[in-house]
C-alpha cells in the first residue's frame, strides 16, 4: 500500500456538495482507505474567466491499486457526478486529479504524476500543505518550500 494524493474541484451544480460527496465516495474505493483530507477552499477559475469560482480540496488515500486503476476509479466517480469534458479548464461538476502516487514519477499518454500543474496551483498546494507540508516531491522539493512561490490572493 502507498499514499496517493487526490485534488478535488467543482464549480457546477452545488460545488460544496459535489466536493463533500466526492470525499465521502473516496472512502468506498476498492483496496483503498481515505487517511485525511484538507478543509475546503474557494478559488478563482484557471483558464476561461467567465465561470464560477471553484471549491477545492486535497485528499490522501492509502491504496493498493496501481496508478492507472486508481485513475480509472477516479474517472468513474467523475462520471457518476455527470462530468462532461467540453472545454479545457472549463467548468465542471467534479474534477479529480491524481496529484501524487507514492514517490513515483509516471509519464504515460493517460497519466502524468506528479501532476504537471501541481507546483503552480495555489488551490492544490495550500490544501496539500495542510495535510502533508513535509511531503517531498520526486524532484526533491518539499510542498512547504513551494508555498512562498505561489500567490494565494483570491484563495
Amino acid at each position: 500500500m502507498l499514499r496517493a494524493y487526490i485534488g478535488l474541484g467543482s464549480n457546477l451544480e452545488d460545488p460544496l456538495n459535489q466536493v463533500r460527496t466526492a470525499l465521502a465516495e473516496l472512502k468506498t474505493l476498492p483496496k483503498s482507505h481515505l487517511l485525511s483530507h484538507s478543509r475546503l477552499y474557494r478559488s478563482a477559475p484557471q483558464g476561461p474567466v467567465d465561470q464560477a469560482d471553484y471549491i477545492n480540496a486535497v485528499a490522501c488515500l492509502e491504496t493498493a491499486l496501481d496508478a492507472h486503476t486508481l485513475l480509472d476509479e477516479l474517472q468513474a466517480l467523475e462520471n457518476k457526478h455527470a462530468r462532461v469534458r467540453l472545454q479545457h479548464w472549463g467548468p465542471r461538476s467534479l474534477d479529480l486529479d491524481l496529484l501524487l502516487y507514492g514517490t513515483q514519477t509516471i509519464d504515460t499518454e493517460r497519466l502524468q504524476v506528479p501532476h504537471p500543474w501541481l507546483s503552480r496551483r495555489c488551490f492544490v498546494l495550500y490544501p496539500l500543505a495542510e495535510i502533508a507540508a513535509d511531503l517531498m516531491l520526486p524532484s526533491g522539493s518539499s510542498i512547504a518550500s513551494l508555498l512562498p512561490l505561489c500567490d494565494a490572493t483570491g484563495l
